[in-house]
């Protein structure tokens, strides 16, 4: 059985990492040599920025997320890809898809063969202090995202930021990534200011979801909202109910539109559309015309 993020996959990234990397590339020194993952925030000295660990964190991250969709796409006879490729839909070899469940497990993948996209904006959650134990490495955890300074995974308002570009980019590339689902996978929860805009572009049909996998991102029971009122935002407890969802959402045909047309045009539109027999028909017709409204 899969398991969502919890504080022994930070602490199997530092111990693996300290394999190839120094401390300093992962930790922040203290004036008084202590290190830290995170500048706690009753620490008042000079402070630096902390770049090394971004790329070996989210390399991780990926990687553990890609490990955490197989199953799933086992259910559909699909395969979990990390970096997939697929030029049409803008997922180039600069900026691959972090995740994609395929029905085939090549990097380079067509448009028909991708079922989701997953854009991974994880990051160390806790804070974690770093020791030398007898000539071992000895990581404690010390606390919490709200006992330090940072601000992880999708906390950040540039995280948020590139994954919004990023999905948008992929949406408006091509007709081909319309029926793709898009979702961005956190390990945090969202930012209040940020509640109303995650639910708009889920509705509107850009982001299928902002995913948190991290069912306990705080101690001591503290606060820590489950969703926003239109589920733009939500918190996985669970790794069945994180499979529950992502299947009912690969099993729905689903299909991504806009356009922005005067009332009269757009009644036109419906009017023709409504013609149609069944309910497919009617969507299938009211889409055809949409598009072809904006030749």
């Amino acid at each position: 059985m899969k398991m969502l993020w919890k504080k022994e996959d930070e602490y199997d990234f530092f111990i693996k990492s300290l394999n190839f990397a120094t401390p300093e590339q992962l930790f922040y020194a203290t004036s008084n040599k202590k290190f830290y993952a995170y500048w706690p925030k009753d620490y008042g000295d000079t402070k630096s920025t902390l770049q090394s660990r971004n790329s070996l964190i989210g390399t991780y991250t990926e990687k553990w997320s890609t490990d955490l969709f197989s199953e799933i796409a086992k259910q559909l006879s699909g395969y979990s890809v990390q970096g997939a490729i697929c030029e049409e839909i803008g997922l180039t070899s600069q900026s691959p898809a972090d995740v994609a469940i395929c029905t085939s497990k090549d990097i380079v993948q067509k448009p028909e063969n991708i079922l989701m996209i997953a854009e991974v904006k994880m990051s160390i959650v806790w804070n974690w202090e770093y020791k030398q134990a007898k000539g071992q490495p000895e990581i404690i955890c010390v606390g919490d995202y709200k006992t330090h300074t940072g601000q992880p995974s999708i906390r950040r308002s540039d995280s948020m930021l590139k994954a919004i570009g990023k999905s948008i980019n992929i949406r408006v590339s091509s007709d081909k990534a319309a029926r793709i689902p898009i979702i961005v996978i956190g390990n945090t929860p969202i930012n209040a200011g940020y509640y109303k805009k995650v639910d708009h572009l889920k509705q509107n049909g850009i982001i299928q979801g902002f995913w948190s996998v991290n069912s306990k991102p705080l101690d001591n029971n503290d606060e820590d909202i489950k969703n926003t009122p239109k589920n733009g935002f939500y918190r996985f407890d669970s790794y069945d109910e994180l499979k529950e969802n992502s299947l009912e959402l690969l099993k729905e045909e689903r299909q991504f539109f806009s356009s922005m047309q005067n009332k009269k045009k757009l009644g036109e539109i419906v009017e023709i559309a409504n013609k149609e027999q069944t309910y497919e028909q009617k969507a299938e017709k009211f889409l055809q015309l949409i598009k072809n409204s904006g030749d």
